[in-house]
């Protein structure tokens, strides 16, 4: 078996990173609503929470001591900087619930220049690598399927919401 130190300093990167991102999310959506935006379809968000707080506590229990791939973690270092361009292009609009804000126009810079929602590209991709970075691919595909469930959900009503 592996050393566990790797492992742990990987997760511990990935979890700092998540608890830095709720406090700006939730100043940002604080501000949005103060500002005249509404949030939209609030009633999946307890899901999207469950699949990645399980994710990450499942990272945590499996993939210490398990080896490291090299060339996943790469790729997933690629996808952060990804996730840094999103979080970024977006700025104080970024935050993990759908608010909208009438009268503004949508972001078209950035990411959103190629695709619709490049942060759900960033999470699919995050979500389905950083367990191939230990090995674990069953992990890999039971959280890319519940993270496609959701996502199905959360891309619908964001997508109406933006419509309008």
């Amino acid at each position: 078996m592996s050393p566990i130190w790797p492992a742990i300093a990987i997760l511990a990167f990935v979890t700092l990173q998540r608890l830095a991102e709720l406090p700006l999310a939730r100043a940002n959506t604080k501000r949005l609503l103060a500002a005249g935006g509404h949030e939209v379809a609030p009633g999946h968000y307890p899901l999207i929470v469950a699949v990645h707080a399980v994710w990450l506590a499942s990272l945590w229990w499996w993939a210490p001591g398990q080896p490291i791939h090299w060339p996943f973690l790469t790729l997933y270092a690629v996808i952060e900087v990804g996730r840094v361009w999103v979080l970024r292009t977006l700025g104080p609009r970024w935050t993990t619930r759908i608010i909208v804000m009438p009268g503004e126009q949508l972001v078209a810079r950035g990411p959103y220049r190629f695709v619709d929602h490049p942060n759900y590209l960033v999470v699919i991709a995050e979500i389905a690598v950083l367990p191939l970075v230990f090995g674990l691919w069953p992990m890999a595909m039971v959280f890319s399927l519940l993270n496609a469930i959701v996502l199905a959900i959360r891309i619908r009503a964001e997508n109406r919401a933006l419509a309008r």
